[in-house]
């Protein structure tokens, strides 16, 4: 699917209306759209820019953009929870997925935080996808064709338990790793054999229970830095004149969000001074 350029058959289109709902349709010739707003056919978007506006035959107008990727993620069949753009943001950054990485995630669930890797690693670096049960890998691999058009070649969507994973599997040792599962705990001492020293290993869980379990088994291993934990809230507002308000609904709590790096082998952390209680 191209990202710019008029549109053209096969592409993907989001149409919004006055009241800024969204109708998503993929150009076909021959084929119309039909909304109690009246019908736009196909061949009336072809050929124009992104940014355009199309009048149905009842005179309501739909503004015309190709699907962002957080556009797609939102609205893609799914088969278990994704993880959100505003989390999947802070796994980037927090993460430093950086181009040409080598990056292993567990729980590819319905592959929206594998087209987020995938894009920002590029070509030059290397997605490794695990996910336990097969029809959740199959939304991953229906989801990641259907945004990129095929399967990416620097992507390995692969059925299995993160547990039996060697790094003879992935070709050596990765860069970064992240994991969404519903016991990641489980899996720490497979993170540590298969992250370079200095990697960041990244997980997202969904309760309190979950955050202690992997912290303390981070801290009880000591081949990890410290752990950091947090969780990322946006409220979105209404900007009107005199009336500008913090929107009524917001995103809050998705998950936690838990960072670490490996430590060289043989290195034991320094003991972390916390100040004593009064």
């Amino acid at each position: 699917m191209p990202y710019s350029g008029p549109f053209q058959y096969g592409d993907r289109v989001q149409l919004t209306d006055a009241k800024r709902r969204h109708y998503t349709l993929v150009l076909e010739e021959g084929v119309k759209f039909h909304s109690h707003r009246g019908i736009i056919e196909h061949s009336q978007i072809v050929g124009m820019d992104e940014g355009s506006v199309v009048t149905s035959t009842l005179g309501s107008d739909f503004l015309l953009f190709r699907h962002l990727m957080v556009d797609h993620v939102l609205s893609m069949p799914r088969g278990a929870a994704v993880i959100y753009p505003k989390d999947s943001a802070q796994i980037l950054v927090e993460g430093d997925i950086f181009m040409g990485a080598r990056v292993l995630e567990a729980g590819a669930g319905s592959g929206a935080l594998s087209m987020t890797l995938l894009r920002a690693v590029g070509p030059e670096g290397h997605v490794f996808s695990y996910e336990i049960r097969e029809d959740h890998l199959e939304f991953a691999e229906n989801n990641v064709e259907e945004y990129f058009g095929s399967k990416p070649e620097w992507w390995s969507p692969r059925l299995g338990d993160l547990g039996d994973v060697t790094v003879d599997d992935l070709g050596g040792p990765v860069d970064r790793i992240v994991l969404d599962m519903l016991e990641p705990w489980e899996h720490l001492e497979t993170v540590r054999d298969l992250l370079i020293p200095g990697g960041v290993f990244m997980t997202y869980v969904a309760t309190v229970p979950q955050l202690m379990k992997v912290m303390e088994g981070l801290r009880e291993l000591k081949c990890f830095t410290e752990p950091r934990a947090w969780e990322s809230l946006v409220r979105e507002w209404k900007v009107e004149g005199l009336a500008t308000r913090p929107e009524h609904r917001m995103n809050a709590h998705t998950a936690f969000l838990i960072w670490t790096r490996r430590l060289a082998d043989g290195v034991t952390p320094p003991a972390v001074k916390r100040r004593a209680r009064r």
